[in-house]
């Protein structure tokens, strides 16, 4: 597949919204990404953070570790998990990785770079493909499907008997953490990748973590170097990991304002589903919807058709992801919006009750 095919798109792109539709920064209302709005309030690093090298003895791993409910040799600390997703690739033998048709947009370029071969893949509907490889997001961003450990679990054993690897991004596994594969980390086959960007509100220090068998655990550790976390964020991420207290409100609260997003956009009509940080929605109008919306200062991310599988019916559709407003200023104005759109009739709908979609 060619790269051009498979160019990386993402949410938090305001400064195109701001240059198209020439509407200044402070009057947008940015829900293009799914990260926590009211994020974990880093308290001021100490002088030394700015001043002093990175120091890989600060005991961050062993925070992580703790953190996670893993052994510390599988702790691989990194500048997001985006640099995970394009260093790794290239520490595997060249195979056959499968990727679902639409999913965070940097797994498969990622792979097409470092030599391996794509394979359309539906997604986690369809049984494990004949490949090396298989990369999740669970949950997954957009379309919100969840997939049981016990069915990833399965995943792994297939493919480790074939000498590959599951890859599971759990960017978004803090709110609800149960179904997280951290309880497997350090077994052969299995890498898990998570991030402080989503639940802890913090994308823009750029710190993740990779959580892998100790053997590919120092392999990844060398690829990426030297100092590949900073100072400052190495700071803020031993404080918000430590801070039992916040993290169990913000799992509350989010779990709540999930469900009020969810609940907002099926009262319009659209067919909605939803993770605690985000709503995603697939209509023939999700064009029409991100542009309106837009014209109202509301910025959402508009998802290209791609075909997705979901409570057994296969789609292409066009879609729409918002995340959550950060008070109640912004939740009135995002209703206001909605308000101004057609609605549409309550048969639209695809989705149960709930939010997100779990897949067995």
């Amino acid at each position: 597949m060619s790269m051009s095919a498979i160019v990386p798109r993402h949410g938090g792109n305001l400064g195109e919204a701001i240059l198209r539709y020439r509407r200044a920064r402070e009057d947008w209302l940015d829900l293009s990404t799914g990260i926590n709005p009211n994020g974990y309030p880093v308290p001021m690093p100490p002088a030394s953070a700015w001043r002093d090298l990175p120091d890989a003895f600060d005991g961050l791993r062993d925070v992580a570790a703790r953190y996670y409910d893993v052994p510390v040799g599988s702790v691989v600390p990194c500048a997001g998990s985006q640099a995970v997703i394009r260093a790794l690739p290239a520490l595997l033998r060249p195979g056959r990785v499968a990727v679902a048709s639409l999913t965070y947009s940097e797994y498969a370029p990622a792979f097409v770079q470092a030599g391996h071969t794509l394979v359309p893949w539906p997604g986690p509907e369809a049984d494990v493909p004949d490949v090396d490889y298989l990369v999740w997001v669970n949950p997954d961003n957009p379309t919100t499907r969840c997939v049981s450990r016990e069915t990833l679990s399965r995943w792994q054993g297939v493919l480790a008997r074939r000498d590959g690897m599951l890859i599971v991004d759990e960017a978004f596994a803090d709110v609800s953490p149960h179904e997280s594969m951290t309880p497997q980390v350090g077994e052969d086959g299995l890498v898990v990748l998570r991030s402080v960007g989503k639940f802890f509100g913090l994308a823009g220090i750029r710190a993740g973590f990779a959580l892998c068998p100790q053997g590919l655990a120092e392999r990844l550790d060398a690829r990426l170097g030297s100092w590949t976390v900073s100072g400052p964020a190495r700071f803020a991420v031993r404080a918000a990991l430590c801070d039992t207290a916040w993290q169990s409100a913000a799992r509350e609260r989010l779990l709540r304002e999930g469900e009020r997003l969810l609940a907002l956009l099926r009262s319009h009509g659209w067919p909605a589903l939803g993770t605690p940080l985000f709503a995603w929605t697939p209509h023939a109008r999700a064009a029409q919807w991100h542009e309106a919306l837009a014209a109202q200062g509301v910025w959402t991310r508009l998802f290209d058709a791609r075909p997705v599988t979901l409570t057994g019916l296969t789609t292409t559709l066009p879609s729409l992801r918002l995340g959550l407003p950060s008070n109640e200023a912004e939740w009135q104005r995002l209703q206001a919006a909605l308000a101004t759109l057609p609605p549409l009739p309550a048969s639209a709908a695809i989705a149960p009750s709930r939010t997100g979609v779990d897949v067995e």
